[in-house]
């Protein structure tokens, strides 16, 4: 069965400050940008080998997501584990925001066990845009998603139910997260069903929020020291972000 997780609000607003680029805005005609993974870093023709590999035993392609995607993921959570700011390494979750609110675009991944334990939908801010999220900010009160690398934390239980702050770690784009209540959460406006009628999925206030029958599970298994990525494959996230490009 095919999972999701997104965040959740403590009934707050999703917002927060903004130090180097605070509102990234990349419209449908921006076009992507893939800087070199090694550029800068300590990332190993070994580690890349090994994306390639449990990408393809996986077969993430044939569940929407890009070998891009996969591999900027990939780059950002070996340099996390390095500095051993994930406390729990056998899960990786990813959220692409390239792909239309209208596909599964959340996938959380057992590592350990080279599985996709959960594929599902999840939203993104209002102020993001409708169908696709093109602008991103990492403002109080922009109402919109911030890309980037996140480790997950504590949970607790809101307007929303159970629900997880997670930390942002990409300085300038998504560290304002717990100041600006970002977590995952379920959602009644974040449904199959939408999809089936013809529309897209309800937005959140920044959250990633996710269905809201998935939410528990999804929480529970990558809650407490797990890496999360917001990706898009706009250029100025991808040459701008410090774990990407330090």
């Amino acid at each position: 069965m095919r999972k999701l997780i997104l965040p959740i609000s403590m009934g707050l607003l999703c917002t927060s400050f903004t130090i180097i680029p605070s509102h990234q805005t990349v419209n449908s005609h921006t076009v992507s940008v893939t800087p070199d993974l090694y550029t800068g870093s300590s990332y190993t023709t070994a580690e890349a080998d090994a994306a390639t590999a449990l990408y393809n035993d996986i077969d993430l392609q044939q569940y929407g997501l890009s070998k891009e995607a996969f591999d900027h993921a990939w780059k950002g959570y070996q340099h996390l584990v390095k500095k051993k700011m994930v406390s729990r390494s056998n899960y990786l979750t990813i959220c692409d925001f390239s792909q239309s609110s209208k596909r599964k675009r959340l996938y959380v991944i057992d590592i350990d066990n080279r599985k996709l334990i959960t594929n599902t939908y999840v939203a993104h801010g209002k102020n993001s845009g409708a169908e696709y999220a093109n602008n991103f900010s990492n403002k109080p009160e922009s109402l919109q998603s911030s890309l980037g690398f996140y480790i997950t934390a504590n949970t607790y239980t809101g307007k929303h139910g159970l629900s997880l702050r997670i930390n942002g770690v990409d300085p300038g784009y998504n560290d304002k997260a717990l100041m600006r209540t970002i977590v995952i959460h379920g959602a009644d406006y974040v449904n199959e069903s939408r999809v089936v009628n013809g529309g897209y999925m309800g937005r959140s206030w920044g959250c990633p929020a996710v269905p809201k029958k998935e939410a528990t599970d999804i929480i529970t298994t990558i809650k407490n020291g797990t890496c999360l990525f917001i990706y898009h494959p706009g250029k100025n996230y991808l040459l701008g972000s410090k774990i990407l490009n330090g």
